[in-house]
């Protein structure tokens, strides 16, 4: 399989209101996530930093402008792959020992990671039977509630448990945009995982349909809008709520 040189691994794509979304477009589809750079007066926002298989710090210079707050929607590998490249780390506190700890099994490598994964790899020496998560312990612990500001704009952490134990969104009351990590995107939803729970999941989902949003940032897939997000929640609580 071709090698995609480091420089050309990530593409950044500006969005509205600032906001940018940064990806891995070698990796297919389902595994590649999104990251979600936004710009503050004081500090710049990062949600989620992907595989870390290539530097995100070295290749994408706007992750480095400035300080940032490097968060965690939760702490799976393809979420939190250069979490360790940020000295300021934050995670919900249901998930900091795996964001310390992380193993090939906990961060759910194994059973995922391979080849057939990527439409080109990484460059040398990446090889996917030794890929592994960096430890990267939280500088803090994030609380369902608390607000994040960069300055200007202000993010209220919502804890949306379901998905996985410590999942996090970050809603922005000023733009109506909710960055919504792996609770909620438009695409295949994941309900089985070793720490998934389908109470939790189906409550984090009611939840969401409570909030005012415009636009919605996932984990995984385009972005999509409010009408959209209660078109997926309505689904999802048809199939699993009963």
């Amino acid at each position: 399989m071709e090698r995609i040189p480091a420089q050309k691994w990530y593409r950044t794509t500006k969005l509205a209101d600032d906001i940018t979304l940064i990806d891995e477009p070698y990796i297919k589809q389902f595994y590649r996530c999104n990251i979600w750079h936004v710009r503050g007066r004081h500090k710049d926002l990062l949600v989620d930093s992907g595989m870390g298989v290539v530097s995100l710090r070295e290749h994408v210079a706007l992750t480095s402008e400035k300080s940032v707050m490097a968060v965690a929607s939760h702490t799976h590998f393809d979420h939190i792959g250069c979490q360790h490249e940020f000295p300021n780390r934050l995670v919900h506190k249901a998930e900091a020992d795996l964001l310390a700890h992380p193993t090939r099994q906990n961060t759910l490598v194994e059973g995922c990671v391979a080849d057939d994964i990527f439409d080109a790899l990484p460059p040398e020496p990446y090889k996917s039977s030794a890929y592994a998560v960096e430890p990267a312990p939280a500088s803090h612990l994030l609380e369902d509630g608390e607000v994040l500001s960069t300055g200007d704009r202000h993010f209220e952490v919502i804890h949306t448990p379901g998905h996985s134990p410590g999942g996090i969104a970050l809603w922005e009351k000023a733009t109506e945009t909710l960055i919504a990590g792996d609770i909620v995107y438009d695409g295949p939803l994941v309900t089985d995982c070793y720490h998934s729970n389908m109470a939790d999941y189906i409550a984090s989902m009611k939840r969401l349909l409570d909030i005012p949003v415009r636009t919605i940032h996932g984990g995984h897939f385009p972005s999509f809008d409010g009408k959209r997000l209660h078109e997926i929640i309505d689904a999802f609580l048809k199939e699993h709520d009963k």
